[in-house]
């Protein structure tokens, strides 16, 4: 990846990629592919180049035709021969270093699972990873024998491990850049040897623990010195100066950002890469053989899961941590909770002052005399801000869910930060909610607030109602979502272009970094933001394919929008360049989770695929409390409560708890994987369900990079 500010100026930490023949030929398939997606969007068929159906391409007739006369000719072939010879011994090997016998467990054969796990052995710096002798109990496990278990020719397996372990290798690259998680274990199988070397918190980002009970969340004395540096935007990314001299040199500060020509070759890679026709029915079959695994895993192994859970004393499903990862700040209170606080107000206070319009100040009476409805007559049904069935895929309806009984002068009033009365009733409603998250002891949320980008004052307007209203839980993180409306805000003369929208949103972010001294109020907050969110209706239809010829930010002043990867790149691009800028001052980053997935199309996981650390992303088709998600997801999915307590451990680890935190509601040794990084003491998660997650990922990783030392030693026998 190359890193600059100037493509001719700032330092890079990478070579600037040459773009090849190869890259060239990608780069046609992908605007190929793109074109594809277009006409797929017209006739609602979008996600047909995602979505193998069963019978495609394996199922057909004449696929298998093809495939079978390509297996003849490998037997027939010498050279073929070699090469499963050599491949096949790779696979004993690592079959040998993945696959522990009872012997390997070191102590009794019914050990108590709550003993730590020790640190498991790597033999190399690109050697595989062996599964270290843990206390745990033995289980029955599932393997496959044969030449290889790819289920298709050697060519192309060799052919789709390649190409999945290069979009591994470049999902590592971005994740590593901008501060977010990527296994170690996956690092480890691409032959990265610092992986298995690192301290326990590289590589993680860094989010800021929660004050202790004795101090005081919203002390504004610990702002950090002003290094007075210099922030300019130059085509839609910021870009920071250690003095006015530096500014005039076009020299920045050295920090990286992601070459526009590199980032574009490496989605026309994904995008090539989910065409690829070897590697579809590579993973095709690879998924349903991993779905059949863990369901034999279950019929052989629930007893004993159970049998571990039942001996782990005081811990069950109702006391592990867990967090709703997803959730709107104005839709994290249930629809009874939001009608009893409007008919609390409109009973408690129906005289007070809570709008003004052109010079007439409106008192609460009025707001619902000019509604022509009467609190007293609300009902949950009247009220209807439940997401339904009817709201599936549709997201406009969805937003509409926002709007109590249908009317905005509503959830201006009561679901907004910036209002009259300052955002008051808003805030009285999310503390509720975090005093009863408080009491629950083991339940987190993530609340979701705006920024919109049509005012940089919007930022220090919602520290400030944070810090006023006293918002702050334990129990709560915030998350910021950045609506994709650039073209309504552009409609209405309030920006002038795209990049104005993105320095809006990102450069008061880089002041209160650089001087917190003058942005207390700003710094305070942003130490409980963990991460941001583009959100907005993905089924829009954009027929412009993000590319390094796309107008940068600072020309587009068209009232279109722009493509969703065109959003995700330069939310991206920022929030890197200020993770390593927070970083070199101490303090925490932010992760990228946007929604994705819902109802665009495939370029949109691409899109995510590099440049996100999770996808926070799901229909609300229930807005009850999070137990009860749990109990609904426990009867429709018939899961266990083994299933359950692995779902909720997974929630944390996705979430923003600091790494302290994380400890404790996780184990020491959260930050490992397998069942090393499991105390079923908090978790209640079994170890041998964690030692079936690992052993699986192993094998699966093996595949990959196993194909390719085969492929090195055929290169070395020529």
């Amino acid at each position: 990846m190359a890193l600059s500010s100037e493509p001719a100026e700032m330092p890079r930490q990478f070579p600037k990629l040459n773009i090849s023949e190869v890259d060239e030929q990608v780069r046609l398939l992908a605007e190929k592919v793109f074109a594809k997606v277009l006409r797929e969007e017209d006739s609602k068929d979008a996600l047909s180049l995602f979505t193998v159906p069963e019978d495609c391409p394996i199922g057909q007739k004449e696929a298998k035709e093809r495939e079978l006369q390509k297996e003849l000719a490998e037997q027939k072939s010498v050279e073929t021969a070699k090469r499963k010879k050599s491949f096949k011994m790779i696979r004993s090997q690592s079959l040998s270093l993945q696959m522990p016998t009872q012997q390997d467990w070191k102590g009794p054969p019914a050990a108590s699972p709550v003993m730590s796990p020790t640190t498991p052995v790597v033999t190399g710096a690109t050697s595989q990873p062996t599964p270290a002798p843990y206390a745990m109990p033995e289980f029955q496990r599932v393997t496959i024998s044969g030449d290889y278990c790819a289920g298709i020719t050697l060519e192309d397996y060799e052919q789709a491990a390649k190409s999945l372990a290069k979009a591994l290798m470049i999902r590592e690259k971005y994740a590593r850049l901008a501060y977010h998680r990527f296994p170690r274990i996956t690092s480890q199988y691409l032959g990265h040897p610092r992986a298995d070397t690192a301290s326990p918190e590289e590589g993680l980002p860094d989010f800021h623990p929660p004050p202790l009970p004795q101090e005081d969340p919203y002390c504004l004395d610990d702002a950090p010195p002003n290094l007075d540096y210099l922030v300019h935007m130059q085509g839609g990314i910021l870009f920071v100066y250690d003095n006015k001299k530096m500014l005039e040199r076009q020299e920045p500060h050295s920090l990286p950002y992601p070459d526009l020509e590199t980032y574009t070759v490496d989605m026309s890679h994904i995008l090539a890469l989910i065409t690829d026709g070897p590697t579809k029915t590579y993973c095709h079959r690879r998924l349903n053989f991993l779905e059949s695994k863990f369901s034999l895993h279950e019929m052989l192994n629930e007893m004993s899961e159970f049998k571990e859970l039942k001996s782990n004393p005081h811990r069950d499903f109702y006391n592990v941590r867990k967090v709703d990862t997803h959730i709107h700040a104005a839709a994290c209170m249930n629809q009874k909770h939001l009608l009893r606080f409007i008919k609390h107000t409109y009973q408690t206070e129906p005289d007070r002052t809570v709008a003004e319009k052109r010079g007439q100040k409106i008192t609460l009476r009025q707001v619902f005399d000019s509604l022509h409805m009467d609190p007293y007559d609300l009902t949950v049904d009247s009220l209807d801000v439940h997401a339904g069935r009817q709201t599936f895929h549709r997201f406009d309806k969805f937003n509409s869910k926002y709007n109590p009984v249908g009317a905005s002068e509503l959830r201006d009033l009561y679901l907004k930060t910036e209002n009259y009365l300052g955002g008051e009733y808003f805030a009285r409603m999310v503390k509720e909610v975090a005093r009863e998250l408080e009491e629950s002891k083991y339940q987190y949320s993530e609340p979701r607030l705006s920024i919109y980008g049509r005012s940089p004052e919007e930022w220090p307007n919602l520290a400030r109602w944070f810090i006023q209203h006293k918002v702050y839980s334990p129990n709560m993180r915030w998350i910021i979502q950045v609506p994709r409306i650039y073209d309504i805000f552009r409609s209405k003369k309030l920006l002038p272009n795209f990049g104005k929208m993105l320095e809006n949103i990102f450069l008061p972010l880089f002041e209160a970094t650089i001087n917190p001294q003058d942005h207390r109020e700003l710094h305070l907050f942003l130490k409980y933001v963990t991460g941001f969110d583009s959100v907005d209706d993905e089924s829009k239809h954009s027929d412009h394919m993000f590319s390094d010829k796309s107008p940068s930010p600072d020309v587009w002043t068209s009232e279109q929008n722009p493509p969703y990867s065109y959003y995700l790149y330069y939310m991206y691009a920022n929030i890197m360049v200020l993770n390593n800028l927070r970083r070199e001052r101490g303090l925490s980053t932010f992760l990228f989770r946007p929604h994705c997935g819902e109802a665009g199309s495939i370029t949109h996981l691409v899109s995510a695929f590099l440049t996100a650390d999770n996808i926070s992303h799901g229909l609300l088709l229930k807005k009850e409390a999070l137990m009860e998600e749990y109990a609904i997801a426990a009867q429709v999915w018939k899961l266990s409560t083994c299933d359950l307590c692995e779902i909720a451990r997974n929630s944390v680890l996705q979430s923003g708890l600091s790494h302290q935190e994380k400890q404790k509601f996780l184990g020491q040794n959260y930050y490992k994987e397998g069942p090393e990084g499991n105390d079923i003491r908090k978790t209640n998660v079994a170890q041998i369900r964690m030692a079936f997650r690992y052993e699986t990922l192993c094998n699966e990783l093996s595949f990959l990079s196993d194909a390719m030392k085969s492929e090195e030693i055929t290169a070395l026998t020529k």
